[in-house]
């Protein structure tokens, strides 16, 4: 099997190869280089050198990652005639993807490899824009950006911006978070004679011209928390600064127990904005449930019990476990297959327990509970057969209590009231409704409809204790048929 090796032609000139670097150039039989655009390759063939390139694969392929497994099948086929050397731009170890590749076939037993280090654009750039690594920075790959990649407290180097297209999409990528005139920096053939520098806004990143192979891009650290908001670790900084000794009176004096009722109310508005398909509310109130989640673990940490990770940790493996056919081998067919198959494994998680309605109660929400304990009771067969059953139990109930409010003390009537509401429970699981949510949209209905009566008895300038209840009713039936046309609109 014959060699491969492998040598970085630094950042740009010739003059950045070391002694070692050129002579092994000036020894070798077969050169190939990943591109000719780089300064180097044509100053080694005016002395003479003869290099070939792999330029003309990427001119037929439309996606990098085929154009890098191109090059290395093209290696491999080579190597199998004679002995090569292949250059590439850089240190062959820093953001080179086709010798990351050539790494992997020679862990297979494929190919002998040897690669020759070269000066990597890094070096180079930290002098540039005089950073100091130490600080802390990110190497990322222009080809591949993603958003959730960036971590704006830090020093970022984007490789591989090839063209303005690459550029533009960097810029889409980094506007997800930093504001559009964050000053980036465009650097070209760092350490060269030819090293050019430019800092635009963000927004004009794709504008300018002198983009070409040996473009790096520089973005640095976002100093204003206010800046950089966009960013999970933000929000974390902000509840720690809040719960910190020097921050809030308020918010260091909650617990777990007296926050609890604020993230009721805060769900609850976040399923009113949902119900009202306001997108600008909806985003609004799932901030208000996040900074409750926040609250609660950073309160964790505080008291030296757990802390955002170990929630991240729990609910990430639980997904995983619990989707066996997205994480793992086991095939479904449909949502009905998933929903079994997570009962399954969930009964499988949790220990055993003397009852199974001893995990079903909801302290804060009564029809719930009323719900969980039904829909637990019908996994072991104890339900009605069909919706019939559940109808006639209704109208045996409802009759027991017209008969207690006749006849009966309160105490029974209570009684009786709450086996009418059971049965309703159970009628809505029947339908595959939510009891709940059916209740908070039947109080925003209320809600809506008693404003607007609020309102027309102010502009008739008298009091409620001045209008008949006919004369409410009227503006009652006017609410609801202003609330009807509005649905009529929507749909």
């Amino acid at each position: 099997m014959n060699h491969l090796t492998v040598i970085g032609l630094g950042a740009g000139d010739l003059d950045q190869l070391s002694l070692g670097t050129y002579r092994k150039l000036k020894a070798a039989d077969f050169i190939v280089a990943r591109t000719d655009q780089h300064p180097a390759v044509a100053e080694l063939r005016n002395e003479g050198m003869v290099i070939d390139s792999f330029d003309e694969i990427y001119e037929k392929n439309d996606a990098f990652h085929q154009v890098y497994e191109e090059i290395v099948e093209a290696l491999m086929t080579l190597c199998e005639e004679r002995s090569v050397t292949y250059v590439v731009p850089g240190h062959p170890l820093v953001a080179e993807q086709t010798v990351q590749l050539l790494v992997e076939k020679e862990r297979a037993g494929l190919i002998n490899l040897d690669i020759v280090g070269g000066n990597s654009f890094l070096d180079p750039i930290f002098a540039a824009v005089r950073m100091d690594p130490i600080e802390g920075f990110q190497l990322l790959d222009g080809t591949d950006l993603q958003r959730d990649d960036v971590q704006m407290t830090q020093h970022v180097l984007i490789g591989q911006v090839y063209d303005s297209f690459i550029a533009s999409e960097v810029k889409l990528s980094l506007m997800e978070k930093y504001t559009y005139d964050h000053p980036v920096t465009i650097v070209t053939a760092a350490g060269s004679k030819s090293e050019l520098l430019k800092t635009v806004p963000l927004f004009e990143l794709d504008r300018v011209t002198e983009i070409d192979n040996l473009t790096t891009i520089y973005v640095p650290p976002v100093e204003k928390l206010e800046n950089r908001l966009k960013e999970w670790a933000t929000l974390r900084e902000v509840i720690a600064t809040l719960r910190a000794p020097d921050g809030c009176p308020w918010d260091r004096e909650q617990t777990h127990t007296s926050l609890k009722r604020y993230l009721i109310e805060e769900t609850h508005e976040l399923l009113e904005a949902i119900e009202q398909a306001d997108d600008e509310a909806v985003i609004e109130e799932l901030g208000d449930v996040l900074l409750q989640v926040f609250l609660h673990a950073q309160i964790g940490e505080d008291e030296g019990y757990f802390a955002m990770e170990d929630v991240l940790e729990a609910i990430g493996a639980k997904m995983i476990r619990r989707h066996p056919h997205v994480f793992g081998d086991k095939t479904v067919t449909s949502a009905d297959e998933v929903v079994k198959n997570w009962q399954a494994i969930k009964q499988k998680e949790k220990p055993q327990i003397e009852s199974l309605l001893a995990a079903q109660e909801r302290h804060t929400s009564s029809l719930l509970t009323s719900f969980n304990f039904q829909k637990e009771a019908a996994k072991v067969g104890f339900d009605w057969a069909d919706i019939n059953g559940a109808f006639e139990k209704f109208e045996e109930e409802w009759q027991e209590f017209q008969y207690e409010v006749e006849n009966g003390d309160k105490e029974r009537q209570l009684d009786e009231i709450g086996d009418v509401l059971f049965t309703l429970v159970n009628i809505a699981r029947f339908l595959k409704l939510s009891p709940e949510e059916a209740m908070l949209h039947a109080n925003m209905k209320f809600k809506t409809r008693f404003t607007f009566v609020e309102q027309c008895v102010k502009e008739s300038e008298r009091t409620f204790a001045a209008h008949s209840l006919d004369e409410l009713e009227q503006y009652w039936q006017l609410a609801k048929k202003n609330g009807e046309d509005v649905n009529d609109e929507n749909r």
